[in-house]
Formats: structure tokens, C-alpha cells, sequence
């Protein structure tokens, strides 16, 4: 018998994937300012360096300091290249298109971890959560309804990053066997401030953020090391193709945001997809909840 009840690890995965949503609708709406002055490159090594003095700041004052190691250093290198990718296609596509349509076409990702984890994870690829997932992505190619023939680089972008968000998953949740969250997010954020500053400075100038934003970027680096954070401890829970369609319900969130904020438009397709992609999570974490509920017994 497992002396671990089911239940309360999905539970806790779904708090701290709630937390995650939070952080990174907030860094979506503190990134639209900031894109004003700065390009994505600088706004990623802004958003990093803030990252890397709240991680060691707080390791130093927890005493888990010594927890960061160079172990696995490979695979944090192709996390963090994988992640720094997506993050700056998706910084790119911020101010192109609205953020409902952002956040649905980067809500591919789930579907690319499902399809990926049983090679790089050894993770079940089951009938229900494949048919969860494409619930799901149904939801999302019914809030974006895509047009072939009105592609811009914003929707291509955002549909990129998905990829390369994947990517950073897969690579987090083999991570996470080994590495703690604090060598996790310090390799996060000290490898990203370095592609960062080394991509910025290609065109020999880099330019910092002025006063009149500087307290909007403080917010990017928070709200992106928080989102990071929750995300990782999700995947410390849960296995990722459980985790990952929870961050569907980032999509309705961020589009009552976006009609607050910036008036876009709240369509009825939103409304249904938005009923798929909690169907979708819904059965989902209902079959995860019976299936080790019945390895208890």
C-alpha cells in the first residue's frame, strides 16, 4: 500500500499551478510596459538579473546557499536555452496581438509535453490523457479560430514559443529528480541574465530601462521567478502531463484581464472554448485522482 494519498498531491500541484497562472498574467501585463523602451533581449536580462538577486538573497538568508551545484549543468544549459527561446518569441508576439490569442496559441505547449513526456519522462501517454489534451487544444483552436491567410509575426511567434516552452518543461521535470528549486532557479536566471546581455549587446548598444518604468521591470523579473518557482514545485508533485493542462485556465483569466485593461474583446468563442479547456482539465485530474486512488487500495 502507498502511505501517500492521491488526492492531496493533485491538490497541492493545482495551488501552486494557481499561483503560476497569477504570476505570469501578472508579468504579461507588466511586460506590455516595459516593451515601450525596451526590446526582448534587454527586457530578459532586466527580468533575470532581478530574478538572480531575490534567488540568492533568499538562499543566502534560508541557508540553502550550498544547494547550488554544478550537477546536471548540461541540462539546465538546454533548459535554459530551450526557455529563453519561447520567452522571447512570446515577448515578441506581447504587444503584436491580444493577449487572449497569446496565451492560447502558447497553451499549445501542454499538448507538446503530452506528446513528448513518454520519450524524454518515461510518462504514460493514456487514452485519457491524450483525449484530455485535445480537448483541450480544441478549446484553444476555437478562441484563437486561426486564418491561414492572416498570419502576422505575432501569431507566429506566440505559436513558436509553445515549443520552445515544452522544451523547459520536460527539461524542469527531469531536473526536478535531482536539483532542488533553488539550483533550479538560480541556473534559471544566471544563465539567461548571460544569453541576455550576449544577444542584446549584438547590435553594440544595450539600453537599460529608465525611472519611469524601472518599477515595471522590478515586477517582470518578480512575477516571472514567482511563476517559475510555482510551476517547478507543481512538477515536484505531479508527473507533467497531469500538471501542464492545468495552465489552461490561464486563458479565460487573461482575457477578462485583457478586456479590463486594454478593452479586447470578449467573444463567444471564448466563452466555448474556454468551457473545452476546463473539460479538458477537468477529466484530466479526475482520472489521475481514480487511478491512484486505486494503486492505495
Amino acid at each position: 500500500m502507498t502511505a501517500t494519498p492521491a488526492l492531496p498531491a493533485i491538490l497541492r500541484a493545482a495551488f501552486w499551478m494557481s499561483g503560476a497562472i497569477a504570476s505570469f498574467s501578472t508579468m504579461a501585463v507588466a511586460g506590455r510596459f516595459v516593451r515601450v523602451e525596451l526590446d526582448t533581449f534587454e527586457l530578459m536580462t532586466c527580468r533575470s538579473l532581478v530574478g538572480l538577486l531575490i534567488v540568492l538573497t533568499v538562499a543566502t538568508a534560508t541557508g540553502k546557499l550550498h544547494q547550488i551545484n554544478r550537477q546536471k549543468l548540461g541540462l539546465h544549459l538546454l533548459r535554459n536555452i530551450s526557455h529563453f527561446t519561447g520567452q522571447n518569441l512570446w515577448f515578441f508576439a506581447l504587444t503584436l496581438i491580444p493577449l487572449a490569442q497569446l496565451f492560447a496559441l502558447e497553451f499549445t505547449t501542454p499538448l507538446w509535453v503530452t506528446l513528448l513526456a513518454p520519450v524524454f519522462l518515461a510518462e504514460a501517454l493514456t487514452r485519457t490523457r491524450l483525449i484530455a489534451a485535445l480537448i483541450g487544444f480544441a478549446g484553444v483552436l476555437i478562441v484563437t479560430h486561426p486564418d491561414p491567410t492572416n498570419l502576422n509575426p505575432g501569431i507566429i511567434a506566440a505559436a513558436l514559443c509553445a515549443i520552445g516552452f515544452a522544451g523547459s518543461v520536460i527539461a524542469t521535470k527531469r531536473l526536478t529528480r535531482t536539483a532542488t528549486i533553488t539550483c533550479i532557479m538560480f541556473w534559471l536566471t544566471g544563465m539567461q541574465a548571460v544569453f541576455g546581455l550576449v544577444c542584446g549587446y549584438i547590435d553594440g548598444a544595450f539600453t537599460w530601462p529608465s525611472l519611469a518604468i524601472l518599477h515595471w521591470v522590478v515586477l517582470v523579473g518578480i512575477a516571472g521567478l514567482a511563476g517559475h518557482f510555482c510551476l517547478t514545485q507543481a512538477l515536484n508533485v505531479a508527473q507533467a502531463g497531469v500538471v501542464m493542462p492545468m495552465d489552461f485556465v490561464r486563458l479565460p483569466a487573461i482575457a477578462v484581464v485583457g478586456m479590463l485593461l486594454y478593452g479586447e474583446p470578449l467573444e463567444w468563442a471564448l466563452l466555448l472554448g474556454g468551457s473545452l479547456i476546463f473539460l479538458g482539465n477537468l477529466l484530466n485530474i479526475r482520472s489521475e485522482t481514480r487511478a491512484r486512488r486505486a494503486q492505495t487500495i
